[in-house]
């Protein structure tokens, strides 16, 4: 099982445990469900403290080398409340 990191808390997980955010060569950033779009992508544990975390400190920044906007935060966070009613 590969290991992935997240962006926010630097805690090494099973890459299936995380949700990956990807940059595609157009440059449109999104939530990769399959975890094998073609991209520059960052990992991330799946609650919202994290993603605040990564949100706050820039790092979702660095990792995808791109802008990450206010509406990239809000469908991130979307998609994790909704795994988490899922479960």
């Amino acid at each position: 099982m590969p290991i992935r990191m997240c962006v926010a808390c630097r805690e090494a997980k099973p890459k299936r445990e995380l949700i990956r955010i990807v940059k595609n060569k157009e440059g449109v950033v999104s939530v990769d469900t399959t975890g094998k779009a073609q991209g520059r992508g960052a990992y991330l544990c799946p609650n919202v403290s994290c993603l605040e975390k990564a949100y706050k400190i820039k790092a979702l920044n660095r990792a995808l080398e791109c802008e990450f906007t206010q509406d990239m935060l809000q469908e991130v966070k979307r998609v994790i409340l909704r795994r988490e009613i899922e479960k």
